[in-house]
């Protein structure tokens, strides 16, 4: 600072000197005595306040490495003040130049500053990258998208000392804008000609900077990067390019999620917040995958307090010390214990008195359900059962169950157990002054259990991938999103109702495994064998989101929708539901299944 400090003693030096040499056709000898002395009597003067302008303006405090326009405008700002406050002076003096000279000395004043401060950048920009640069450990970049992003990108990577890698080309999809050169760069074309380009310009990776495209947009361009051997790298969303955020770092791997190709569920925070906030909340399940978000999320909307219910002591401690730390100021309870244990929901309900309950603890591994059909009765129907008796008993105002798509039409002990617990949701909403609702949705990428997970452990050991047959499809959303949409449901809750999301198209879950493995950076059937392994037991090749009876309500959220509620005799359910707990309890897994499908008509056995 101080060697800056200097230099710009000497500017302010020549620029007020240089001044009088220019108002008088640079000629010393017809300059005025009198003004060569007003400006040396002025000069200390102009410099310690010229000096005190800078500091406050934080010249001294900017990486002018770094520099650009809005930096060079400050200093066109900071030399206006400080010329103003020399014609001030000066005037407050009576000492007397010529008018124009304060125009000249502010010119000079100025292009000196900016010469100085700007020449490091720009010996970076043109000299420094050129030759200075390690290219031969760099790596060759495409990016697609040549808007406001995709030049800042190549901005950060021209200047950076700590990138080597060299931008080649970019595409867009504008047409105005193919053949022109950015910062240097080429467009060389739009998306589809990504495939020839990444093999022209021999690139490593590819930048995906288009942060506005819509989901389906981005997906389109993934497809189409995964036609080639490059890593594909994208900038999440427009809020970075709002937020000033857009950088190399804020880059990322493209994640599964991308390739869903729609965009996110949205919900109306107004509505959550209005009726969590100052309410007692009891999470059931809550070190879960979904329970654990619900938690989350129910945390920063201001509840009066938030319990935490689970069976798994590690889960649950987990949840407990995030929550601690992102949220110090919340009224948690973590406990532990089972839902099938009706002394220990009494003792939960009785002491806390929970306004809201959302009901997430279920077992849902198909497959282990069907080798243990009485367990998921046990936890699934009874635990449901129980859990919303006790709501009712000690005056829960909602009660919102997390149900699935295996509920309809189930091919599986553990869908038709589900599809039981939305009956038993029904059956106590019409005896109740809870209202009861259950929330149905698909498969949650990277739930504990689900296939993602499997993938990538599968890939990490260098395979096999495990399919279990090449045409199974099934619905997909993100954990944040299948909450947003249970919340939404408990905004919206009454009569039973099963609230539906409308996921978009299904996955193959074969694509999702070849995406998954060129994602990692590898070639399927090469570098990684995906194996068929056959249909598990109960398993379906395709899961639906409706029965055939239920019809279709729409919501003010567009994508939830409630499906008309399917008659049945609430009071020969809950007859038929004693008989059910007797023998689940006896373990009779053959008689379990025989009276599991009397209770659930639309229940297929598979096999």
């Amino acid at each position: 600072m101080l060697v800056l400090m200097a230099i710009d003693v000497a500017v302010i030096c020549l620029s007020a000197f240089l001044g009088l040499l220019i108002r008088f056709d640079l000629t010393w000898a017809r300059v005025p005595t009198n003004y060569i002395q007003a400006v040396s009597s002025y000069l200390p003067c102009y410099i310690v306040a010229t000096l005190a302008v800078f500091f406050v303006r934080k010249l001294y405090a900017t990486m002018w490495s770094v520099a650009g326009v809005r930096e060079a405008l400050n200093i066109i700002g900071v030399c206006g003040l400080s010329s103003l406050l020399q014609v001030a002076g000066m005037m407050l003096l009576q000492l007397s130049v010529p008018r124009s000279y304060f125009l000249i000395s502010f010119t000079l004043l100025c292009g000196a500053t900016l010469a100085v401060r700007l020449s490091y950048r720009i010996y970076m920009s043109l000299l420094g990258q050129r030759f200075y640069k390690d290219k031969r450990n760099g790596k060759r970049i495409l990016i697609a998208g040549a808007g406001t992003s995709g030049a800042v990108i190549l901005k950060e990577i021209h200047t950076s000392s700590f990138v080597n890698d060299t931008v080649v080309c970019f595409v867009d999809d504008d047409r105005n804008k193919i053949g022109k050169i950015l910062n240097g760069v080429p467009i060389e074309g739009n998306r589809y000609d990504i495939p020839k380009l990444a093999e022209k310009y021999r690139v490593d990776e590819i930048y995906i900077a288009m942060p506005s495209a819509s989901a389906q947009s981005r997906k389109d361009i993934i497809d189409i990067c995964q036609k080639t051997d490059c890593k594909v790298k994208i900038l999440p969303g427009i809020y970075q390019l709002l937020n000033d955020e857009v950088s190399v770092s804020k880059l990322r791997e493209v994640q599964i999620e991308d390739l869903l190709g729609r965009e996110p569920i949205r919900v109306n925070l107004d509505e959550i917040i209005g009726y969590v906030s100052g309410k007692t909340i009891l999470v059931t399940g809550g070190g879960g995958s979904i329970g654990s978000e619900l938690c989350r999320q129910i945390a920063g909307h201001n509840p009066k307090r938030l319990v935490i219910f689970d069976v798994y002591e590690n889960n649950a401690y987990d949840i407990q010390q995030e929550l601690k730390k992102s949220h110090p100021e919340l009224d948690l309870v973590v406990l532990i214990g089972s839902v099938r244990n009706t002394h220990r929901m009494e003792s939960v309900f009785s002491t806390y008195r929970p306004d809201i309950v959302y009901h997430a603890a279920a077992h849902k591994h198909v497959p282990l359900m069907e080798d243990s059909p009485c367990e998921a009765i046990k936890n699934n129907v009874f635990g449901t059962y129980k859990t919303a008796k006790a709501a009712d008993k000690y005056g829960t105002k909602r009660f919102v169950l997390i149900s699935t798509d295996k509920a309809v039409n189930p091919t599986n002990i553990m869908g038709a157990s589900k599809r039981l617990c939305e009956m038993v949701v029904q059956m106590m909403d019409a005896r109740s002054e809870t209202d009861f609702v259950a929330v149905r949705f698909g498969n949650v990428l990277g739930s504990n259990g689900s296939v993602i997970p499997l993938f990538k452990k599968q890939i990490e050991a260098g395979g096999p991938v495990t399919v279990t047959h090449p045409d199974i499809i099934r619905y997909f959303m993100t954990i944040p999103e299948a909450v947003s949409l249970v919340l939404q449901a408990g905004a919206y809750a009454k009569d039973g109702e099963i609230f539906v999301l409308d996921m978009g198209k299904p996955v193959k879950i074969l694509d999702l495994a070849e995406n998954l493995i060129r994602l990692s950076g590898y070639e399927p059937y090469v570098d990684i064998p995906i194996e068929f392994t056959g249909l598990r037991p109960g398993e379906k090749l395709y899961e639906e989101l409706l029965m055939g009876e239920e019809g279709l309500q729409d919501t003010p959220n567009r994508l939830i929708h409630i499906g008309k509620p399917i008659e049945f005799d609430r009071e020969w359910l809950a007859e038929k539901l004693d008989e059910l707990y007797e023998v689940a309890n006896r373990d009779e897994n053959a008689r379990i299944r025989a009276m599991v499908k009397e209770l659930v008509p639309t229940y297929r056995p598979a096999g």
